[in-house]
């Protein structure tokens, strides 16, 4: 398994060190392990629009910069990322974890865990599903895409991959 240190440590290592985002039970030693971490940046935002807007504006400051978030928020990004980052050109990368994924989960999880890739094909946001051996091939896969396209990208993560 990948620990929440050495996931952070793939992410100092590519100078993307700023990061807002919205709570999910799978990113909890996630996020402790960044607000303990002096060398990241963690702002804490009670809606995706507004970590998405609190990255743009790291990003449009020089810095990468990234949001956490449950994919049930993918949906609540639909609007911003085709009014706003696609359509601005703002490559702030989306880490997304993947409730529902293979209908294990609480029901009110389980449409949007079957249909979590497809909406990100429907972006055409480049993307990687976070598995326990392709960390930083997934980063260095995603990051390409978005500085080449000029678009958001994102991290799949599954529960269980990041400890």
């Amino acid at each position: 398994m990948i620990t929440a240190e050495s996931f952070w440590q793939a992410f100092k290592e590519r100078n993307i060190t700023f990061f807002s985002g919205v709570p999910c039970s799978i990113l909890q030693n996630i996020i402790y392990c960044a607000l303990r971490d002096p060398e990241l940046t963690y702002i804490p935002a009670s809606r995706e629009d507004m970590a998405l807007g609190i990255a743009s504006g790291a990003h449009m400051s020089g810095k990468s910069a990234g949001i956490l978030l449950q994919n049930s928020g993918l949906g609540n990004l639909v609007n911003p990322l085709t009014s706003f980052s696609l359509m601005c050109k703002i490559p702030v990368l989306l880490i997304i974890t993947w409730r529902g994924y293979q209908g294990q989960d609480a029901p009110e999880h389980l449409v949007m865990g079957e249909k979590t890739l497809e909406l990100l094909d429907v972006l055409g946001l480049p993307y990687r599903v976070l598995e326990q051996n392709n960390l930083d091939s997934a980063i260095d896969a995603v990051r390409m895409s978005m500085d080449e396209q000029q678009t958001p990208g994102a991290l799949v993560l599954r529960e269980g991959i990041v400890i």
